[in-house]
């Protein structure tokens, strides 16, 4: 299933509280059970005015529809081809 990157336009996201992030991530995840096992968040990192979430899902269709039902910005969303780390340099 292909992997997805959402970049979410989130002023002031990285000053955030603990108990923000937690009641976000639980309206996430709340979203994520009613619409089933298909689509899945893996993580999300928050900077100073964004939040980048990596998801699992069948198609960009389906993380568009999780972001309307939490009213969630995904102002941008891109299918994941490949993941490269310093390993990726080393000879095999």
């Amino acid at each position: 299933m292909p992997k997805y990157i959402i970049e979410r336009e989130i002023p002031n996201a990285g000053q955030l509280s603990a108990t923000d992030l937690q009641q976000i991530s639980q309206k996430s995840c709340s979203i994520l059970q009613d619409m089933g096992p298909k689509i899945q968040w893996l993580e999300s990192y928050v900077t100073a005015n964004k939040v980048y979430c990596v998801y699992i899902a069948p198609d960009e269709q389906t993380i568009k529809t999780h972001a309307e039902r939490g009213e969630f910005p995904a102002n941008s969303i891109a299918e994941i081809k490949t993941m490269i780390d310093p390993t990726t340099a080393e000879n095999s």
